[in-house]
């Protein structure tokens, strides 16, 4: 299986964003950037939810530890419009990420459809070495990934650190020091839980990088797969039954590219099969074991009555919103995988339609002449 050059991967998303990054430029910027404030301000309210919602988890099995029925009835009421805000912040939070998506798609979608058609580049392409075949595949397809992907991760990301930040103070606080007794000597460990979750992100962090460290290329050459499989079957339909008949050669060597095809295709996915066996065997044991973790670091402390029930359950939670934060990468590995793929075949793209503008086919392009005939197209767009 041919893999792409990793040294290639900082000059195609150099050249994607030059590109697709003027959605946040000119008269487009009105749109992008209220989207783009709109969708922090979602990400930051909903934290403050959470983080309200950890001490209320706290106060209620404190409550429920003392038998106080009064306090639980507080707590039941106020957990009420805590849940109200967060579910509706989930949903605002689905709209603004959809509608960034679907307005930034619009934009690159339309943008590559100019540069591509304008005077007459896509019959340029084909006189052009590299890997850019597919063109309309990557502009329908790869393009939307493109598009969708980095919207989610962008807010995850930013979650995930401003997620870090608060909690990280949480459960400093909540869990304190730890003190071991080794033999006549006793060692303390400040901010123990802190130092646990790290631990315990590093080791599922590095698991998944190393297991899933081939499943971008896997993926990019999928896709590449898929096209080809599409285009194939597309020379057979346009051929029309006629022309197959009159020429019953070219007929059998048009069904013999679709089974080659096609074997390419199920090769592929066979492979992207095993490399998301490895990656979903580390998320799930990740999901799974963080609590349980969690519990066994805070369990001394309870059993020497220095916890309560209630900051157990607080910092139980805290570590796992902690772990969340500090894996992100675990949970976002194969959706940052399809999107690396999708921005590589798009550039790749891009790369062959400036060498066409510039009519040096083996040579790479000045940015200056590409970048202006963008702002064209952009205008006839």
């Amino acid at each position: 299986m041919p893999l792409n050059d990793p040294s290639q991967g900082r000059p195609l998303f150099s050249r994607f964003w030059a590109c697709a990054s003027g959605f946040w430029e000119r008269k487009h910027a009105r749109v992008s950037w209220p989207l783009t404030a709109g969708l922090v301000a979602i990400a930051l309210a909903q934290i403050a939810v959470q983080y309200r919602l950890n001490y209320w988890n706290r106060d209620f099995f404190n409550a429920l530890e003392r038998r106080d029925a009064a306090r639980l009835w507080e707590e039941a009421w106020l957990f009420a419009p805590l849940a109200g805000l967060s579910i509706l912040l989930s949903v605002a939070s689905v709209w603004g990420r959809m509608t960034t998506q679907r307005k930034w798609r619009e934009w690159l979608t339309k943008h590559l459809l100019a540069l591509w058609l304008r005077d007459g580049r896509y019959r340029g392409l084909k006189f052009v070495a590299g890997d850019h075949q597919n063109a309309e595949y990557r502009i329908c397809v790869d393009a939307r990934i493109a598009t969708d992907a980095p919207v989610d991760m962008a807010i995850g990301l930013f979650t995930a650190l401003t997620t870090a930040a608060v909690f990280t103070g949480v459960l400093w606080t909540i869990g304190g020091s730890l003190t071991i007794s080794a033999g006549a000597h006793q060692v303390t460990i400040p901010g123990y839980l802190v130092l646990g979750v790290g631990l315990y992100a590093f080791v599922f962090t590095a698991a998944m990088m190393v297991i899933g460290r081939w499943l971008p290329a896997i993926i990019q050459s999928e896709n590449q797969a898929e096209a080809e499989l599409l285009a194939a079957a597309s020379k057979i339909r346009e051929s029309g039954e006629e022309a197959a008949r009159a020429a019953e050669g070219s007929g059998s060597a048009q069904r013999s590219a679709v089974w080659l095809a096609l074997r390419q295709v199920l090769e592929r996915w066979r492979q992207m099969c095993w490399q998301l066996m490895g990656t979903t065997m580390v998320s799930q044991m990740d999901l799974l074991l963080a609590p349980v973790f969690a519990w066994i670091l805070c369990a001394p402390k309870y059993l020497a009555g220095t916890m309560t029930l209630g900051e157990l359950t607080q910092a139980s939670a805290a570590f796992v919103t902690l772990q969340m934060a500090f894996n992100w990468l675990v949970d976002n590995f194969q959706r940052f995988s399809d999107w690396r793929a999708a921005t590589n075949r798009v550039a790749a793209l891009l790369l062959a339609l400036d060498q066409v503008e510039s009519g040096h086919e083996g040579s790479a392009p000045s940015t200056a002449g590409p970048l202006r005939e963008e702002k064209q197209a952009e205008s006839q767009a």
